[in-house]
């Protein structure tokens, strides 16, 4: 049981944090001057119905999650394949995020059947608008020691560091909670979307990076419930043997990320 949660909160992990992040990020109108080639991802301050993202989390080795998430936000569903490294290969599951349900899905230990296991869905309709214009969170956010802003034609990149944060190996059993140093880095366009952010934890011993970058807004997204003669209940047993040689162990998370992007937490 607790190698399975200790590989699920990987995959959980990944998409939580993108969409978790993204969430709370600004972006800041930049004129586009004359002569720049034009932002792809331009909302023109238009939530969108949709987003793909690519998702990679690396802990300083040669070992590298990877997921590419898609998001319908009309219908409230997400999508994402997410790529594993094993001991001596790498492998793949397709997930699945339909009402409170996580469909797993993967040929090494599935059969062809869907996984369903429960898990409580976030905010889409939140997460469009903070992707479109969420300026004023970022200006709330104090909770940093440094901060500042670098400009390249329509893009802006907005840079936040401190030591001394409070920061969880989420993948550690038992887990535990240390200081080190987090570096967040957000990424917006011609019009304010958000297009990118990266987030850096390290610790005397460890390292993390969490990397986001928008693929594209507004592409046609459709994702299917699986039929329910495909879908078996979660197997724990199942899972150990997918992820039991997992070669990725380390995941540091702030151990209050919501508190330290809205700015209310204390920084020593």
């Amino acid at each position: 049981m607790a190698t399975f949660k200790k590989s699920y909160a990987v995959v959980l992990a990944a998409l939580a944090f993108s969409l978790t992040f993204m969430g709370i990020v600004l972006a800041a109108t930049d004129p586009n001057p004359s002569g720049i080639a034009q932002d792809a991802l331009e909302l023109h301050g238009i939530p969108p119905r949709s987003a793909s993202l690519l998702v990679t989390v690396s802990n300083g080795q040669s070992y590298t999650v990877s997921a590419t998430i898609n998001a319908n936000f009309d219908t409230s569903r997400a999508e994402a394949i997410v790529q594993f490294p094993l001991l001596f290969s790498q492998t793949s599951v397709e997930l699945r995020l339909i009402g409170d349900h996580v469909y797993a899905e993967a040929a090494d230990i599935s059969s062809g059947k869907w996984l369903e296991i429960d898990e409580q869905p976030p905010s889409f309709f939140g997460i469009a608008l903070e992707l479109t214009q969420p300026a004023s969170d970022l200006r709330l956010i104090r909770s940093f020691q440094h901060q500042s802003i670098t400009k390249s034609g329509y893009s802006a990149t907005y840079h936040f560091s401190s030591d001394d944060v409070a920061l969880t190996n989420v993948l550690g059993t038992p887990r535990k909670t240390v200081l080190g140093a987090l570096d967040v880095t957000v990424t917006t366009g011609a019009s304010g979307e958000v297009t990118g952010a990266t987030m850096t934890a390290r610790t005397r011993h460890d390292m993390s990076k969490v990397n986001v970058q928008v693929l594209s807004y507004n592409k046609r997204t459709e994702i299917a419930e699986p039929s329910p003669s495909d879908v078996n209940p979660l197997k724990v047993a199942s899972l150990r043997q997918l992820f039991s040689t997992t070669s990725f162990a380390t995941l540091l998370l702030p151990a209050n990320i919501s508190s330290l992007f809205e700015g209310t937490s204390q920084i020593s």
